[in-house]
Order: structure tokens, then C-alpha cells, then sequence
């Protein structure tokens, strides 16, 4: 008889598909931080008929409440993005976390709008932590052949969090109050905020990337570029020790990159279109179809389910098909991605029949969910790894920006085009018109595929130059 006990079924396929105890609560904490950050917003969408009747506001002021935290977050980002490159990573994060829940918190005391919006500026200021921090941690603590993959687990995160927050939140307020939504999330965050501080080690810059010792045998998208002898854009290849950039000429190196600005604008159109819907959704199925909150609750989890089979697909999916030579696969599974989701999107609008649009919706989210983690990928691959922090604070700007647009406009839109069928009229015609941006995304990834090969070399030497050995700024 031993005394040690075997591993139970769910935690032996967990580690042994993240590598390990330590690699699977790097993904767990991490997948929780963007899980709290999204799950905000869930609340926000599930609890949209007792803001209006508490607070007395209609759909366009309920898009600021959402809107106002990803504003903040855009402006916030890139100082956070500098701090990311040159401070440790960890206690940053754990400490965005804290002050996060302070401010929902606070959120949860408002008695008027302006009081709720408040609170929410100050949430989008710590918001912006999220983003760069998340990516650089995961390009160190991941190698680079499982990057997609991985972000894809990490990914799922968001989705569980907007889940959650529409689910959970929706029915805490139905059964209490809205404010006790706000205060749960905010309890939780206290605890995330702990488990990352004891739960998590800082690793080493680079130790994952060319420049960590392992050179380009160690990714097959690199390895394929250096057999392919791919030339690398000279005016892309670093010539000034990235630790020692300014915020300014960090900017400029990487918005030379083609691909990183292709992934910068279709990361923006992808979440333009999540942000209006995770905002808007609930309301508008209930409206449309006729679905009470009991029944909606009952299927959303299966939604929620195929948008997190979609995100882990997409990025497994990718890193298989770099290792069997696909060089672009990393940019075309997003193509293909958000063209199908338009594709399923379409018809579900134009349906009134429940049981025809809720397994489309379903479908379509799990293909646009699908397009995140080769995204997120591409971005690390084609950077050096010392300005992983600032490139990714200026796509979260973008990104960012589109999710503090999207909500304002959805709703604004939404009365302006409501012709006297009620809500569901009018947000229908704008989520059709979003449909627009998913189906521009797909062309622009097919740019994409041209520039990704030589924008990889072109890191490559970059990492060449200036290693992870080197030196960095004081």
C-alpha cells in the first residue's frame, strides 16, 4: 500500500497537456487574470435591465458603463507596456489585480451613474495591466513551438470570465441585487490576486525565445524560415539594444513590422465586434426570440463551451500545421476563422426561429473565439522578445479603443435604427452591419501570409544581435 495518491483523471489530462504541475498553473492563474478582467463586462451585459430601472439609463449610457474602463485602458497601456519590458512582471500583475477588485468594490456602492462611472475610469486604469504583462509572461514561460497552443489555453480564460460574468452575474442579480454581482467578482479577484503573488515565479527575459540559447531549431516557423533562407527586412532589423529604446522608438520599430500591423487592426476588428456583442447579446436574444433568463442560462453554457472547444482548436490547430510546414498557418487559421464566423453570424440574424439561430450563434462563436491564439502568437514571433511588453501595449491600445467604441456605438446605433419593433430591431441591424469588419479581417490576413516569413527573419536576426545574455537597461 502506498502512500501517495494517484492523480485524478481531469488533473492528470490537465498537466499532461500544459507539461506539468508548474506549466499548468502558469496557465491556470494566468487564464484567470483575462477570465476577472472579462468577466466584468459579462456582468455588465447580464445585469443591463437593472442598470436601466436602478440607475434610470437607457442602452447608449449602459455602452459607456463598458465602454469607459476600455478607454482608460487604451491610454493607460502603453506606460504599463514600458513598465512590463523593465520591471518584474508578476508583482505588477498581482497588484493590478488588487486595486481592480478595490474599484469594483466601489462600483458596487453607486447610487448614481456618475458615481458607477467613476469607479469604472479607475477600473480601466488598472485593466490596462492585463494585456502586455499576460503576453510577455507567456512568451517566457512557453516555448515557442507551443506558443499558439498554449495562448490558446490561456485565451480561454475570456471566455470563461464573459461566461461567467453573464451567467453568474445575471443570476445573482435576479436573485439579489446587482451589487452583489460587482462585490462577488471582486472577492474573487482579492483571491486571484494572492494566488498570483504566492502561485507565481517571474522567469527569466528571453529564456524561452531565439535568444534564449535555444536558437531557431527551437520554433518550426523559425526553423523553416532559416532552411527557406528567408531574407529578413533590413529596415526591420534592430540595430539599437531593444532594453534600451525609448517608448518612442520602441513604437516606431514595431509599427514598421507589416504583420504586426495587420494583427494590430484585425485584433481591433475582432474584439469591436465581441465587445458590442458580449455587451448586447443577452438582451437582445431575450427580446428577439422571446427566451426567458431560466431558459438563456440553460444554453449558455453551451455556447460558452464551443467558443472554448473553438479557442484551444484554434491555436492546437495552428502550431500542427507550422509543424508540418505550413509557415502562414498562424495567420491563415485566423483568416479562415473570422470569414466563418460572418458566414454563420449572417443567416442567425436574418432568422426569427430560435431553434435555428441558437445553434448558428453557437458555431459562429466557437469560429471567432478560434481566431485569437494564432493571432496573439504571430505577434511574439515576429518581435524581439525585450519589446514584447510595448508591442503588445500598442495592440491593446487599438484593441482597447475598439472595445470602448463598440459599445457606445451599438447602442447608439441601435435606437437610431430601431423603426418601431423595439430593441431587438434595431440591434439586429447593427450586428449585421458588424459583420462587415470579420469579413475585412479575412483579406487582411491573406496580406498578411506574404509578409510573416520575412517579418519572422527579420526578428530572428534581431534576437541574433541582441540576445537574451545581454545586458539590460538600468
Amino acid at each position: 500500500m502506498t502512500s501517495a495518491r494517484a492523480p485524478r483523471p481531469w488533473r492528470r489530462a490537465l498537466t499532461g497537456r500544459s507539461g506539468g504541475d508548474g506549466r499548468s498553473r502558469v496557465v491556470v492563474l494566468l487564464a484567470c487574470v483575462l477570465a476577472l478582467n472579462a468577466a466584468d463586462t459579462g456582468v455588465i451585459g447580464a445585469i443591463v435591465h437593472e442598470l436601466r430601472h436602478s440607475l434610470h439609463i437607457g442602452n447608449t449610457k449602459v455602452g459607456v458603463l463598458t465602454a469607459a474602463p476600455a478607454a482608460v485602458g487604451a491610454v493607460a497601456t502603453l506606460p504599463v507596456g514600458y513598465l512590463t519590458d523593465r520591471v518584474p512582471r508578476v508583482p505588477l500583475l498581482a497588484g493590478s489585480v488588487l486595486l481592480w477588485s478595490l474599484a469594483m468594490i466601489v462600483g458596487g456602492v453607486a447610487t448614481s451613474f456618475e458615481w458607477l462611472l467613476c469607479s469604472r475610469i479607475a477600473l480601466g486604469a488598472v485593466t490596462a495591466t492585463a494585456g502586455p504583462t499576460v503576453a510577455s509572461l507567456i512568451g517566457d514561460f512557453f516555448p515557442t513551438a507551443e506558443r499558439a497552443g498554449m495562448y490558446g489555453r490561456v485565451l480561454a480564460g475570456e471566455l470563461v470570465g464573459v461566461g461567467f460574468g453573464l451567467l453568474v452575474g445575471g443570476n445573482i442579480a435576479a436573485l439579489v441585487s446587482w451589487r452583489v454581482s460587482f462585490w462577488f467578482v471582486a472577492l474573487l479577484g482579492l483571491a486571484l490576486a494572492a494566488a498570483l503573488w504566492w502561485g507565481l515565479t517571474e522567469p527569466a527575459r528571453g529564456a524561452q525565445g531565439g535568444g534564449g540559447g535555444r536558437g531557431p531549431a527551437a520554433e518550426p516557423a523559425q526553423r523553416q524560415v532559416a532552411r527557406r533562407r528567408v531574407r529578413p527586412r533590413p529596415e526591420n532589423v534592430l540595430r539599437v539594444d531593444p532594453a534600451r529604446m525609448t517608448l518612442a522608438q520602441a513604437a516606431v520599430h514595431v509599427l514598421r513590422i507589416r504583420t504586426n500591423v495587420i494583427i494590430i487592426v484585425a485584433s481591433a476588428f475582432g474584439y469591436f465586434f465581441f465587445a458590442g456583442l458580449r455587451t448586447f447579446a443577452l438582451v437582445f436574444v431575450q427580446e428577439r426570440y422571446g427566451i426567458g433568463r431560466g431558459e438563456l442560462s440553460a444554453f449558455l453554457p453551451v455556447i460558452g463551451a464551443a467558443a472554448m472547444g473553438g479557442v484551444l482548436v484554434g491555436g492546437r490547430l495552428a502550431d500542427r500545421l507550422v509543424r508540418r510546414g505550413r509557415v502562414t498557418a498562424r495567420v491563415t487559421v485566423p483568416g479562415v476563422a473570422f470569414t466563418a464566423s460572418a458566414a454563420l453570424f449572417l443567416p442567425a440574424l436574418f432568422t426569427r426561429d430560435a431553434l435555428v439561430a441558437l445553434p448558428l450563434f453557437t458555431l459562429a462563436a466557437a469560429a471567432l473565439a478560434a481566431a485569437n491564439p494564432p493571432l496573439d502568437a504571430v505577434r511574439l514571433d515576429v518581435v524581439h522578445f525585450r519589446l514584447w511588453g510595448r508591442a503588445e501595449s500598442i495592440r491593446t491600445i487599438a484593441r482597447m479603443t475598439a472595445e470602448a467604441i463598440a459599445p457606445v456605438l451599438f447602442g447608439w446605433a441601435s435606437g437610431l435604427l430601431d423603426t418601431g419593433g423595439g430593441t431587438a430591431v434595431g440591434l439586429n441591424r447593427v450586428f449585421l452591419l458588424a459583420l462587415l469588419p470579420l469579413l475585412a479581417n479575412g483579406l487582411l490576413l491573406t496580406r498578411a501570409r506574404r509578409d510573416y516569413p520575412r517579418d519572422v527573419a527579420s526578428a530572428l536576426e534581431s534576437e541574433r544581435r541582441y540576445p537574451a545574455s545581454a545586458r539590460p537597461a538600468s
